[in-house]
């Protein structure tokens, strides 16, 4: 092995360092392999599938905020049958883990996703999105109930033998008592935080700028809240964590890890620095190397309080 030892495990997923790329901001991992060394990442989380194809909101769909940027793209995707067919034969090539966000309206849809990817070569591991709405219940996302989170991730469990990650809703009461309700329920992992709820307002048009109204929260200014979130949940369960929000540079990172992190992933800094990641993943590197640790393991959950 070259360098520090950067390796982690997230269930049986092992991962060469703990650097992989947030679901949605990294499509299907192709359309970045003439921008970076994609060998270098510890893991790729593709875009969210769903069971059949989406075509998302109507534009506009993004637009930058004063320190990240608001999203209502509307989960576009392919649908997982043309997934499977066009998109994994590209990503099982990949000499990293791939593990695949999926997203329901419905526990079946959860399952019957799960169902047909089970198999498929190449998965490494499930992204259970519990940020959408149940169509059955109103409209009220299974991030937000317990009971509800719970149940998803036990469909998921039951129909799959790869490690299943469950993300995690910021925009809930009690965060921890969510990450215990899917812990319960059998996860392997949790990842957080995704996007938080938000809005900007045209002041010439007097219009929204976002045509859903409301959108998605990312990048920078979302750091500090996905940090206190991660330190709570790691301390509340004993399943791997994995720190999302706001990462843009080696620094941010680390400081995840120290929260109590196993892993993280890089988002929105992947639109403005298509290399992110991998200089993320080299700075992590140099860190480990200068403070002379035998491994970046010894940071996870070592922050002093």
């Amino acid at each position: 092995m070259d360098g520090p030892d950067l390796r982690v495990k997230i269930g049986s997923i092992h991962l060469d360092n703990p650097v992989m790329t947030a679901s949605g901001t990294f499509g299907y991992a192709r359309e970045f392999e003439n921008l970076m060394n994609l060998h270098r990442l510890g893991g790729v989380i593709v875009k969210g599938i769903s069971l059949f194809p989406r075509a998302g909101n109507p534009p506009p769909r993004i637009v930058e905020t004063a320190c990240g940027m608001l999203n209502a793209i509307g989960l576009q995707n392919v649908g997982v049958e043309r997934f499977i067919e066009e998109k994994m034969v590209y990503l099982a090539g990949l000499n990293v883990p791939v593990i695949v966000n999926i997203l329901g309206g419905s526990v079946e849809e959860y399952r019957e996703i799960t169902k047909r990817l089970e198999g498929v070569e190449g998965v490494a591991g499930i992204e259970v999105n519990i940020s959408c709405p149940n169509v059955k219940c109103g409209g009220v996302a299974f991030g937000g109930d317990p009971k509800m989170a719970a149940t998803v991730t036990k469909a998921v469990k039951e129909v799959c033998s790869v490690p299943v990650i469950v993300k995690l809703s910021p925009n809930v009461t009690d965060v921890a008592e969510i990450a215990r309700a899917v812990e319960d329920g059998g996860a392997d992992s949790v990842s957080l935080i995704n996007t938080l709820i938000g809005m900007a307002i045209n002041l010439k048009t007097r219009r929204p700028e976002l045509a859903n109204v409301i959108g998605g929260l990312s990048g920078p200014a979302i750091k500090p809240v996905a940090l206190r979130m991660v330190h709570e949940v790691s301390r509340a369960v004993s399943i791997p964590v994995i720190g999302i929000g706001g990462i843009e540079t080696a620094e941010d990172a680390l400081e995840f890890l120290l929260a109590g992190a196993t892993a993280i992933q890089v988002g929105t800094a992947n639109f403005t620095n298509p290399r992110a990641s991998e200089e993320v993943v080299e700075g992590i590197s140099k860190y480990v190397q200068d403070e002379q640790l035998s491994s970046v393991r010894e940071l996870i959950g070592a922050l002093i309080v």
